[in-house]
């Protein structure tokens, strides 16, 4: 390494950037951790080694408490708000990686890490060094000098940013160096409440310096100013002065250090191994630390993070210290078995057992169209087999009848990973699979519903171990292979491993979910739902794509009259999609008023649905602009995307129903997403005609709950006034208007019942005044006096929600009646925002997940009348509160009364009256 290269990175600035990066999607590990800062973090200090290969390093820290500049001004960051918990809870992990890496910490007490960071960089200047200050914070332009440059770290896709004298003129448009302090006097800084001269601006105050050249030379001129300007340049001329001392970075911090202490040297790999662990960043581990041997005991760092490496002196070999054990380190005894007499063995073997891990090989992660390529079997720890299937359908069919009675005995229990993938492959392949069903990634979503549930996740979390990736098979992107293309021997390992790890992990959840008082609510709702959902989808669902085709052609001419509309309105021809152009077209040439905050990022106008539905009722080219984007999703989310989706197996469509997913226990859905499909528009709602029965003898049947989550959450909360009124058959809203407002039942107007109505959704998810005040358009106070009505009014209630929140806070989890956990590992947070949040979740969880049970128990129930009864009548979906079925007009008459009894009483022993809405027609559209 031939030039001394320093770098100083403002600690505290960098990890709050590193946490806010994952702000929207926090990074939490099994222990409840939120490891975003740290991870954020840890990833800089790497990517800065890989990078820049620095030849010396120092991070440098602001401690608690008051600095010089409180002294000179008390108000001085006051309007920051407190750091957030999950920063304080980070910092210590944080402390520790960067010992890890042997690199360190420089602080000074009354001073913050910028001055700590200005001081070392002119010493180090003067000491031959090239020095960069690692920051986003735009002050430290002032220290740039030939041998010390910015180093502003890449953000948002922008690249990193090295700012030296040059860059730093032309940024501030000064004319010297020292002039950023000046500009910061005079403008102000927000962020540090720095107050500046009140009506200066960036470019009021670069003119200002072009002529006078300092806050001081500019104060002494006042005479040369005119009108508002001089009087307030003059008033506050003492102002202007303090802000430029308080901008000032200091250089003369009284703190020693000695360079060579900050020469970058080999990381302490085993205390970083150790810490990773605990932390569970394992692809960090891996990519950072490794599992292969070094040829050397202490190569530079430089080497061992992809920069310029150095020989060093000792060729002694040694081994980096292992976070996973994996298939080269662990015992095992994988065993291809692709002999007829070879498979008779392995059968006779699996026919003796009570439990078997089972786990296909396919040719896609589409189930319903998906070949089969292979079996892998396990029921010892340590030893799997491996069964491949050739693609001739004869030959699959006799390998498949040698494994069918194992696969389809009632007394040998399955575990899977994924269980209904496997089922619903080995029922396209004519085997049913029966037994008891062990999946291993349900039981884990019960656990843990707030963390991912892949198998090697779980295999590196439970078992430090891990598997192997099936990329290292087939590939990825456009040259992905199919499972039917990888050898045979080298598929053998790969699906071999899956079956073994999986069977480990079996014993361990299923105990874990006996411990927690979650096996009852597995085998009384998951496992069962397994089985109707391979039913589901399999069975698919119709669609008319002439019916799409033709609304899509339809749309294409509506879309086409709204953009001449369009254009015509705003004298110009722009891409209404873009949300840049429409922006520029509304607000710049339009001269419509932007009432809210220009994005200081992008200055770019926000041009959301949520924005913009508040400016269409005075700007009819904003409600074209809404309505065309509408039509635009509609058309390539649905009308064109449909018939993509249809099996070229079966001609219908099966969209995956997703057990695993949201924290609430409902199911969601994926190609398509049938959640989503739009009801409110009537050009939306159009999209539901093309869902037909599969036969003219057939029936589209739609049954869904009415007020569900209200009933629930007058059952849970065992509130008398809400009771009563449902089990009276009154209307709930109207009830509730007439106790809130004070009139007679039968006197309540539609304006008091939407307000009730609108009370009644918004109180029971926890909203506030301000949120009801915005949505029904009054004031706060009128709001507020609604709410303190209803809650007077629904006492009941407004116990059950302190009291679920006490309980919350004492257990960390709530509860639906079926005893499915939601974990509200925040619900204890020092952040206000963070904490109202989980308090909402605390409220509305048991209710949404009592909602999600309750519909599920129905889908059982029905599914056994359906297969018990052998009707022709078919399930086809479940979207929200609604089931939707395939039946034959012949059942009709038998069928309704019996889904609608299974439906009302899928939870027995409720209080409060459960209601099902139920319509047949021609489509989905007509059955509503």
């Amino acid at each position: 390494m031939s030039e001394k290269k320093l770098f100083l990175l403002d600690g505290h600035a960098l990890v709050y950037r590193s946490h806010y990066a994952f702000i929207s999607r926090p990074l939490i590990n099994s222990k409840g951790l939120n490891t975003s800062a740290i991870m954020g973090f840890t990833n800089v200090l790497r990517d800065l080694i890989k990078r820049e290969d620095p030849s010396h390093l120092a991070v440098c820290f602001d401690l608690s408490g008051p600095t010089f500049r409180n002294e000179i001004f008390e108000d001085y960051k006051a309007n920051r708000e407190a750091q957030p918990e999950e920063i304080t809870t980070a910092l210590p992990y944080i402390f520790e990686v960067i010992k890890g890496f042997n690199i360190p910490i420089i602080t000074c007490e009354g001073y913050e890490a910028d001055d700590v960071i200005g001081t070392l960089s002119k010493k180090a200047e003067k000491e031959g060094f090239k020095v960069y200050m690692m920051t986003p914070d735009k002050d430290y332009a002032q220290l740039v000098s030939p041998n010390i440059f910015m180093y502003k770290p890449a953000r948002m896709g922008n690249g990193v940013e090295v700012l030296g004298e040059e860059e730093v003129l032309e940024k501030w448009g000064i004319e010297r160096v020292d002039q950023v302090i000046d500009m910061l006097g005079l403008q102000g800084d927000a962020v540090d409440n720095i107050p500046g001269i009140p009506g200066i601006g960036p470019k009021t105050a670069q003119k200002l310096l072009a002529k006078y050249g300092s806050v001081e030379n500019l104060l002494k001129n006042t005479d040369d100013l005119k009108g508002k300007q001089k009087e307030r340049v003059i008033e506050f001329a003492q102002q202007g002065l303090m802000s430029k001392e308080l901008a000032t970075i200091k250089i003369d911090v009284p703190v020693e250090v000695n360079f060579d202490d900050c020469r970058l040297d080999e990381p302490d790999r085993p205390f970083l191994a150790k810490l990773f662990q605990e932390l569970e960043f394992r692809r960090l581990s891996v990519s950072m630390l490794g599992t292969e041997e070094e040829k050397t005991a202490a190569a530079p760092i430089g080497g061992l993070f992809g920069g310029a490496p150095v020989a060093a002196p000792q060729k002694t070999a040694v081994k980096k210290e292992s976070l996973f054990k994996t298939l080269e380190t662990a015992e095992h005894e994988y065993i291809k078995v692709d002999t007829e007499d070879a498979m008779k063995a392995l059968a006779q073997d699996l026919a003796s057992q009570k439990i078997i891990c089972f786990d296909t090989e396919t040719t896609s992660i589409n189930a319903n169209d998906a070949e089969l390529v292979g079996i892998a079997f396990a029921y010892e720890k340590a030893k799997a087999y491996y069964v491949p299937v050739p693609a001739e359908k004869d030959a699959c069919e006799a390998i498949l009848n040698i494994f069918r009675p194992v696969l389809e005995s009632e007394s040998i229990a399955k575990t899977a990973h994924n269980y209904k993938y496997d089922a619903i492959v080995m029922k396209r392949h004519g085997v049913l699979l029966k037994g008891e069903v062990r999946d291993t990634l349900i039981a884990h979503y019960l656990l843990h519903p707030d963390l991912r549930h892949k198998m090697d996740y779980i295999a590196e979390t439970m078992l430090d171990y891990k598997p192997i990736a099936i990329e290292t098979l087939i590939g990825k992107g456009k040259r992905q292979l199919s499972m039917r293309d990888v050898p045979v021997d080298k598929v053998v390992p790969y699906a071999a491993e899956d079956a073994d790890i999986t069977l480990q992990l079996d014993t361990l959840l299923f105990e874990d979910l006996d411990k927690n008082g979650l096996l009852d609510l597995y085998k009384k709702v998951e496992q069962p739902l397994v089985e109707v959902l391979v039913q589901m989808e399999y069975n698919g669902v119709n669609i008319d794509k002439e019916a799409l085709a033709k609304h899509s052609k339809e749309l294409e001419t509506t879309m086409m009259e709204l953009e001449n509309a369009i254009y015509e309105e705003s004298g110009s021809r722009f891409n209404i999609l873009s949300p840049k152009q429409v922006g520029e077209i509304l607000f710049d040439k339009m001269e419509i008023p932007y009432r809210w905050k220009l994005s200081s990022k992008s200055k770019q106008y926000s041009t959301s649905e949520d924005k913009l539905k508040e400016l269409e009722k005075d700007h009819e080219i904003v409600r074209k602009i809404l309505d065309y984007r509408g039509l635009s999703k509609l058309r390539s989310t649905y009308l064109d995307a449909l018939p993509k989706l249809l099996s070229p197996k079966t001609g219908l469509i099966h969209s995956s129903f997703n057990q695993a997913l949201t924290t609430t226990g409902r199911l969601s859905s994926n190609n398509p997403n049938l959640q989503n499909i739009p009801i409110r528009t009537e050009e939306g709602a159009k999209v539901r005609k093309a869902f037909v029965p599969r036969s003219e003898d057939n029936v589209i049947l739609a049954a869904d709950y009415s007020q569900i989550e209200l009933r629930l959450i007058a059952e849970i909360s065992k509130d008398e006034g809400m009771l009563e009124a449902f089990i009276n058959g009154q209307d709930i809203h109207r009830a509730t208007a007439a106790k809130v407002f004070d009139v007679p039942y039968d006197e309540v107007t539609k304006e008091q019942r939407y307000r009730a109505k609108t009370v009644n959704f918004s109180i029971t998810y926890g909203a506030g005044a301000t949120n009801l005040a915005g949505q029904l358009d009054i004031s706060r106070s009128e709001a507020k006096k609604i709410i303190e009505s209803y809650y007077s009014q629904y006492t009941g209630l407004k116990s059950y929600m302190s009291d679920i929140v006490e309980y919350a806070r004492e257990n960390g989890y709530v509860e639906t009646i079926m005893g499915r956990r939601r974990y509200l590992r925040n619900i204890n947070s020092g952040n206000a925002f963070v904490r109202s949040g989980e308090e909402r979740n605390a409220i509305n969880s048991p209710v949404q997940g009592s909602a999600a049970d309750m519909i599920k128990l129905a889908m059982i129930k029905i599914h056994d009348v359906l297969m018990k009864g052998n009707y022709k009548a078919k399930m086809i979906m479940q979207v929200h509160d609604e089931l939707v079925f395939d039946v034959p007009k012949s059942e009709l008459e038998e069928l309704m009364p019996i889904i609608e009894e299974c439906m009302q009483n899928a939870i027995p022993g409720l209080k409060v009256p459960i209601l099902v809405g139920m319509d047949y027609g021609a489509n989905w559209l007509e059955a509503h």
